[in-house]
């Protein structure tokens, strides 16, 4: 757990270093969702409506836009030469560097977006549940994500590709995130969507650090 926090630690200064990519992140974010009321107009009822796919959504495609450099760096610099060759399991060093993207794009998403979603006259539950449902469901984002990058490192037009991988596999997290605040807004209980969200989560632990190690060794040979 030493290398594990180690490398967390290392991550989180190298994106600190740049703090762009991560304002690039949220100021998307920001503008993808803000233009749907201007575009649609003040319709409350039809806003609230579309409030969880649209936030969801756009918190989906924020944070790919960070995904494509997770490995890339250290792919380039030869930093990934010496993951490969350290003692210690590759999967907590792919544990490590997941989190670390987690922290600086899902974790303020999920803050960010309940401010937004006053702007589509979202009340104070359905509110609290967009931001316990991106706290849930933005982990298993960035691990899916990890996993398309770990695929397409090395390979030109690799953002293309990333996204291509990832979307597919992301849409069970968007169904059960958008459904909870849906679920919200008429009056039902989100919990068991909230269940789901969880559980896509921990599967998500379980399993792909696992394959996103066996994709950084093949992009290492």
């Amino acid at each position: 757990m030493t290398a594990f926090g180690a490398l967390f630690r290392r991550d989180l200064r190298l994106v600190l270093r740049r703090p762009g990519d991560v304002v690039v992140v949220l100021a998307f974010f920001v503008v993808a969702t803000t233009l749907f009321p201007l575009g649609i107009g003040p319709e409350s009822n039809l806003l609230a409506r579309i409030a969880g796919g649209v936030l969801w959504a756009a918190s989906l495609f924020a944070a790919l836009l960070s995904l494509e450099r997770l490995f890339a760096s250290d792919y380039e610099d030869g930093a990934l030469d010496l993951l490969l060759l350290a003692p210690g399991a590759l999967e907590l060093a792919v544990l490590a560097k997941c989190a670390s993207h987690w922290i600086v794009t899902g974790l303020p998403l999920a803050l960010l977006a309940p401010l937004l979603g006053v702007a589509f006259g979202l009340d104070g539950q359905s509110l609290a549940a967009v931001a316990l449902t991106l706290l849930v469901g933005t982990p298993t984002l960035s691990l899916i994500g990890g996993l398309a990058a770990a695929l397409t490192l090395g390979a030109r037009k690799s953002g293309a590709l990333l996204a291509l991988l990832a979307l597919p596999l992301c849409v069970p997290t968007l169904i059960f995130g958008t459904g909870a605040i849906e679920a919200v807004a008429t009056g039902e209980g989100f919990g068991v969507h909230l269940a789901i969200l969880a559980a896509l989560a921990l599967m998500a632990l379980a399993t792909l650090p696992w394959g996103i190690a066996a994709a950084l060794r093949l992009a290492g040979e």
